[in-house]
């Protein structure tokens, strides 16, 4: 079975290069061209095609294109399904592949990571001391032992961040349209929201969490779900983090947040306009961003989708990738893709 990896860098083949070895059925190529509509041509002669979250496999013309070749399986390695337009792949025949786990600990600790550096003014601290200004003005941050954590979505990654905020010694909230009692019982969740005819209760959440996490699908219900509303219910100063999708969030209601003290701080992997930056090097480039505008404030720490990116979550993509493509190529059952992953 011969698969194209589009968009790769350098870790993708050296992570997905030690493990081929394994999957002897499967051969793989790489290119770091992106798949789009236009691109969509370079997959003829190939069984299938492997991407990346920052793809743009939307278009239906793309998903054309690539049927037209004979492509029957698109493997995303990623959780997410947004690049795809999944009506369209499922009435085209094509299978779609994703990494459903593949390191939730890794995006939990990175989403901490982010809280602690805008709460503590790491960076403005340290680049403070790399001009020998020791002064400690304006970097004074809060204590998160016997505050409230907010936790919205409580899957595998939110569980792993109730797991840590309570060994800082946190009550944790958390809020799922299924909420996870095991987490009650396992004492990393203090309680969760109600939820009412399939309607979460966030406000209870907002208005009691110091700091608040978001860990949930984007989806119609969900998209800014963060906005003027919900922000002017939380608590004064609160830690903001998002490590989820840009979309859960409304960028200008969260400057405006920012600039009037509502938010107290903010860390952000993801951001609504990060497709077209995500993963690229723009640094000789003029034009305008919200983005420059969020990380013009001190108490805003800003990564590029770089939650997930710690050597062990990169050896399970390749892993669970690759095993997806070795049980299509082999015809298995759909219960022999790993977690049930495939979605048509």
């Amino acid at each position: 079975m011969k698969i194209l990896f589009y968009g790769t860098r350098d870790y993708d083949r050296d992570s997905f290069s030690k493990v081929m070895d394994e999957y002897p059925e499967v051969q793989i190529e790489f290119t770091k061209t992106n798949l789009t509509w236009r691109t969509a041509v370079l997959a003829k002669g190939y069984d299938a095609v492997c991407a990346f979250v920052n793809a743009n496999i939307r278009d239906a013309m793309t998903l054309e294109i690539l049927a037209g070749f004979g492509i029957k399986l698109i493997l995303m390695r990623c959780a997410g399904f947004d690049a795809v337009n999944i009506p369209m792949a499922k009435e085209l025949g094509i299978r779609v592949c994703n990494v459903p786990a593949y390191s939730p600990e890794a995006i939990a600790e990175h989403a901490m990571a982010l809280g602690l550096a805008a709460n503590r003014r790491i960076v403005k601290g340290y680049n403070r001391v790399r001009e020998n200004n020791y002064d400690l003005n304006n970097l004074v941050g809060v204590t998160l032992k016997g505050r409230t954590a907010g936790i919205v979505g409580t899957g595998r990654i939110g569980a792993a961040l109730c797991r840590i905020c309570k060994g800082f010694g946190m009550h944790v909230i958390g809020a799922d349209l299924f909420p996870n009692k095991g987490l009650l019982e396992e004492g990393c969740v203090d309680e969760f929201v109600d939820v009412d005819d399939g309607l979460v209760d966030y406000d209870y959440l907002y208005e009691r969490a110091d700091f608040i996490s978001l860990h949930a699908f984007l989806n119609a219900e969900s998209y800014h779900m963060i906005n003027d509303d919900t922000i002017a219910k939380m608590k004064d100063g609160v830690i903001f983090v998002n490590t989820g999708r840009g979309g859960l969030v409304d960028t200008e209601a969260l400057i405006r947040g920012i600039l009037s003290g509502k938010i107290g701080a903010a860390g952000l992997d993801v951001y609504e306009e990060e497709n077209e930056n995500v993963y690229k090097n723009r640094s000789g480039e003029v034009y305008e961003s919200i983005t420059a505008r969020l990380t013009s404030f001190p108490n805003v720490v800003v990564t590029s989708h770089q939650a997930f990116f710690t050597e062990e979550a990169l050896g399970e993509i390749a892993r669970v990738t690759l095993t997806n493509a070795t049980a299509y190529a082999k015809g298995a059952p759909d219960d022999e893709y790993v977690f049930r992953s495939i979605v048509c």
